[in-house]
């Protein structure tokens, strides 16, 4: 497996465009395949998932995507769903496409109409930009940020020679549950639905469902993975699994490195648990903590937060076992061994205060009680956080 240019347009059979004039952007992907989806599970659905959904379960095929920013056609009743159709009809019709095999997919404010028009009157200029190059791949990942202070997009190739690549968006409302805010994946690897299916909910699970920025579950997450078989090979199940798993656990980590206002990424990571899910559990009840992620902003050696935060995860616990670390990758600090506290020297609050200053904060927890293992992402909560959602529509 090795990194390469070009994000999703790496990928044999892709092109992409997009355009962000202002707080509005759109963008459109064009790639035929099987293809697969994981959705958000809050109950709120918007109108565009509800549409994408459908398309899928019929076909199992996509052949393009169109998917606009700034409005994210959520809470909107009927009207929404004719919108997030139209918005696939006119994709559809400008390429002779069937529009049961396009996706659409929105971010944005919730709980206002979609302005159908402005779509309409930019879609044909995207279309005519389509590229199927790291230029058109870049304007994709640029048309979907809204919060975003950076793009976010990846592409690798595994050793048989299958490519990999995807786009992302995500900085606010994000505790992703079957998804994240925005991902678009592709691969020009041959495979049927069934296994993309497979491989994309267990890579999810592993990757966007173990980052949180603020807790809150967007209306809108969405992930898609299309297989274009441009390539002509059926890769390895196993190798293809590790190359999705590495594409969007990076994703992911950008996202969490993007949060709204944030300064640092928290890797939280637990070992020792009785199972996986106790390890998920108390790996993202650190991460979610805004006492811990307070803490982390101010590098407030405040790490009982941390402790604090794994009983109350619901995993099994026992004080009396439990050894917490932090680490900055450089230096790392042990403060509690076994149930005993190691840390409580000036020096040694000093130190962790400094590891808590640096770009990334590692936090280390092991429960002593098993051998599973998880790992979570996330960021400190910052004032500029509460800025940018107290201004998010104003």
């Amino acid at each position: 497996m090795k990194p390469i240019d070009g994000g999703i347009c790496a990928v044999k059979g892709v092109k992409a465009w997009g355009i962000k004039p202002g707080k509005m952007g759109l963008g459109v992907i064009v790639a035929e395949g099987n293809a697969a989806g994981v959705f958000t599970r809050n109950k709120v659905i918007a109108a565009p998932l509800v549409v994408t959904k459908e398309h899928l379960q019929k076909h199992g095929k996509l052949s393009a995507l169109i998917v606009n920013s700034g409005n994210a056609n959520a809470f909107t009743g009927e009207q929404g769903l004719e919108d997030a159709r139209e918005m696939a009809s006119m994709l559809a019709d400008a390429l002779s496409l069937d529009p049961e095999q396009v996706a659409v997919a929105s971010t944005g404010v919730i709980g206002r109409r979609l302005d159908i028009k402005w779509i309409a009157s930019n879609l044909l200029d995207v279309i005519a930009s389509l590229k199927a190059d790291h230029e058109g791949s870049r304007a994709a990942a640029r048309s979907i940020m809204t919060t975003d202070t950076t793009m976010k997009e990846i592409a690798i190739e595994l050793d048989s020679g299958v490519r990999i690549g995807a786009i992302a968006k995500g900085a606010g409302m994000i505790e992703p549950n079957m998804g994240t805010m925005l991902c678009f994946a592709y691969t020009d690897a041959k495979m049927p639905s069934a296994s993309l299916q497979e491989c994309l909910t267990r890579t999810v699970d592993k990757s966007f469902n173990m980052v949180v920025v603020d807790g809150d579950t967007s209306t809108n997450d969405m992930v898609l993975l299309t297989a274009t078989g441009k390539s002509g090979i059926e890769p390895v199940p196993a190798a293809f699994q590790q190359g999705l798993d590495h594409v969007l656990t990076e994703l992911g980590k950008m996202i969490a490195a993007d949060g709204e206002g944030a300064t640092r990424l928290i890797e939280a990571k637990v070992t020792g648990a009785l199972s996986d899910e106790d390890a998920r559990i108390a790996a993202k009840a650190i991460v979610r903590s805004p006492l811990v992620k307070s803490a982390v902003f101010g590098k407030d050696p405040n790490w009982g937060r941390v402790t604090a935060a794994v009983g109350y995860s619901g995993a099994e616990v026992d004080q009396h076992k439990l050894s917490l670390a932090f680490s900055d990758g450089k230096n790392m600090i042990e403060l509690v061994s076994r149930g005993k506290v190691q840390g409580t020297s000036e020096s040694a609050l000093s130190l962790l205060g400094e590891i808590m200053g640096g770009s990334k904060v590692y936090i280390i927890v092991d429960l002593g009680l098993g051998e599973s293992s998880a790992t979570a992402w996330g960021c400190d909560l910052t004032y500029d956080y509460v800025r940018i959602n107290a201004e998010y529509t104003t």
